[in-house]
């Protein structure tokens, strides 16, 4: 692999990395916003700093996983990375332009399955890691919807006697520190899926040695800083989707969407589990909105996401495997 297609195909990858902040923000920010607590240009400056203030709170079991447990490090060169890069980055902007918050982490995954089967066939799959990511497709919407629905039972249990105003006030203060947790956790765990992917490209092109316990920490600092940026930038599209339609918020909701999806999401990258952000937070909302009462929820919305969900690594692995093959052939 020369210098030249190694440079290039890093600066895809933190290319993707932008795309991920830009396409999730609205994943950190939405609640925020849609319930008034703060002005969108604020709580996308906030959630990128907490963003990048996760390179020193969260560890790098992500990226592990990605980077050598994802599929076999002996099938990957550039064409393997460049065809799981551009079916990612394609996937996320057609979900981006119809406001559909799907998951970066699955797309990006998806890319990497469809290009290493393209080259490879199954045998190029790493069971263990791709098993814990499939289990948690199900587990971390559901565990977002658990403690969503129970911090909010929890929380109005406990304010049963205060006035809706008291409540409000409290919560408005209150939703500024789970959103800065729920920003921790999203650029914790997204951000090492890029150094992950960075970390696999340099491993097979002899760069670093394959028994290198951490990547590079100008590989670090690069990823932490592009998906910062990406957020401060912020996918509009989606905010709505995900802070109005899905149910309607109010600061204590958000509160509690939050705290349940930050709680999730720093559970998984201690574990070093790649989760989506996206089916994190949509769980945790809808499990607020559930608690409340059951028709507080806009079902037919959630199911739309939830079949955005089901299609993004079957269509970004498609996409991948026919950028890996146009890249082998015209790279």
């Amino acid at each position: 692999m020369s210098i030249y297609s190694l440079g290039l195909l890093i600066a895809l990858a933190l290319l993707f990395d932008f795309m991920n902040g830009f396409h999730d923000a609205a994943n950190a920010i939405a609640t925020v916003v849609s319930t008034g607590v703060l002005k969108p240009q604020t709580a996308v400056a906030m959630a990128a700093l907490c963003n990048f203030i996760a390179i020193f709170v969260i560890g790098l079991g992500v990226a592990a996983t990605v980077g050598k447990g994802t599929i076999d490090p002996n099938v990957v060169d550039q064409h393997v990375v460049f065809g799981a890069l551009v079916g990612a980055i394609i996937w996320n902007m057609i979900t981006w332009y119809y406001g559909i918050p799907s998951s970066s982490s699955h797309a990006l995954i998806g890319g990497l399955v469809g290009a290493a089967v393209a080259k490879s066939g199954t045998s190029a799959l790493a069971g263990g890691g791709l098993l814990k990511t499939v289990i948690f497709i199900v587990v971390s919407p559901l565990l977002g919807f658990v403690l969503g629905s129970l911090i909010m039972l929890l929380v109005s249990w406990i304010f049963v006697r205060s006035t809706p105003r008291r409540v409000d006030k409290w919560f408005r203060r209150w939703q500024l520190v789970s959103a800065a947790c729920y920003s921790l956790g999203h650029g914790g765990n997204d951000a090492q899926k890029t150094i992950g992917i960075i970390w696999m490209l340099l491993i097979a092109a002899g760069h670093v040695g394959a028994a290198e316990k951490l990547p590079p920490i100008w590989v670090i600092i690069a990823c932490y800083t592009a998906i910062s940026f990406g957020t401060l930038f912020g996918g509009w599209r989606i905010v709505k989707t995900m802070g109005q339609k899905i149910t309607k918020l109010k600061p204590v909701g958000g509160f509690c969407a939050e705290s349940g999806g930050a709680i999730t999401l720093l559970l998984a990258s201690y574990l070093g589990v790649p989760v989506s952000t996206t089916h994190t937070i949509t769980g945790a909302i809808v499990g607020v909105g559930a608690a409340q009462r059951m028709s507080a929820v806009r079902w037919g919305v959630a199911g739309t996401i939830v079949w955005a969900w089901i299609f993004t690594i079957p269509a970004a692995g498609l996409m991948a495997a026919v950028a890996w093959y146009l890249g082998r052939h015209f790279l």
